[in-house]
């Protein structure tokens, strides 16, 4: 049952603890308890949305290679009433975060919310789909933000939506390249130049907005740019040689030069904030 819920997914809710770095919070205990308290109930809302995906795409799961195999409902050990009670318990859990902050209740709702539209309508619509995917991880920048109740920067949006659309776009042309258009239904509206096209321009827009994020806000950890470019470029090569591009979380757990690089990033981004540059 915990492999339906992906905990291993949960590594992209980390992207909710953004503002507390980047707003240097990360020294008070209370601010570090609330982003923590944001991502749990975040990364159970994330859990709850698994589960419907794989509900509603189990049929479609059973013809996959690797999805048939993996997939709790599409291999059989899990059936669909325990899924059913398994989402309405995880969506239950959620909710709770009323009774702490309703107005990050607010934004993980409208997360759901878009989640639900993705998994039964814009799932099948060409680009709708690659920004259903982007908006999910700017919404779990603002719920970071409004958990501490802090602004954020209009770069820092920009940023992880380029960069959301990134891997959202590689993970496509990855589809592309392995399984054909028959992986997911979308992807007979694709093409590998086209979705390549679209991650170059993403990546560029990273790469852009976030120099532009560091330059007006921090300017003292422009040394942090080289890193985030190495890591966009370590990821392509991690897709395209060693093929973890439909997985981003994978590629990040699997490569270790790219894990590092992730890790050297936060740490020189933790320790430039910490000592005011």
């Amino acid at each position: 049952m915990l492999r339906i819920m992906r905990p291993k997914q949960w590594i992209k809710n980390t992207f909710v603890l953004a503002p507390l770095i980047f707003s240097g919070l990360f020294v008070q205990a209370e601010a570090v308890a609330s982003a923590l308290a944001a991502f749990i109930f975040f990364s159970l809302a994330a859990s709850s949305v698994y589960v419907l995906n794989d509900l509603r795409d189990m049929e479609q799961d059973r013809l996959h290679p690797e999805k048939s195999r993996t997939r709790p409902l599409a291999n059989g050990s899990l059936g669909r009433r325990d899924a059913i009670m398994l989402m309405v318990t995880l969506l239950a859990a959620t909710s709770l975060s009323l009774l702490w902050k309703p107005a990050v209740t607010a934004v993980i709702a409208a997360y759901v919310g878009l989640n639900v539209a993705y998994s039964f309508s814009l799932k099948h619509q060409p680009v709708f789909d690659l920004f259903c995917i982007a908006g999910g991880f700017v919404l779990r920048v603002y719920a970071g933000a409004v958990a501490l109740d802090v602004p954020i920067s209009g770069w820092m949006f920009v940023t992880t939506l380029s960069l959301a659309l990134y891997l959202a776009c590689i993970k496509r042309r990855q589809e592309l390249a392995t399984s054909g258009n028959n992986a997911r239904a979308v992807l007979k509206l694709y093409s590998v130049d086209l979705v390549n096209r679209y991650a170059e321009m993403a990546a560029t827009g990273a790469l852009i907005f976030y120099s532009l994020f560091v330059l007006e806000s921090h300017p003292g950890m422009i040394f942090t740019i080289p890193v985030v470019m190495f890591g966009l470029f370590r990821y392509w090569y991690a897709v395209e040689v060693r093929g973890f591009g439909e997985s981003p979380t994978d590629a990040v757990l699997s490569d270790l030069p790219l894990a590092l690089t992730v890790l050297l990033w936060a740490g020189l981004c933790i320790w430039g904030l910490w000592t005011g540059a």
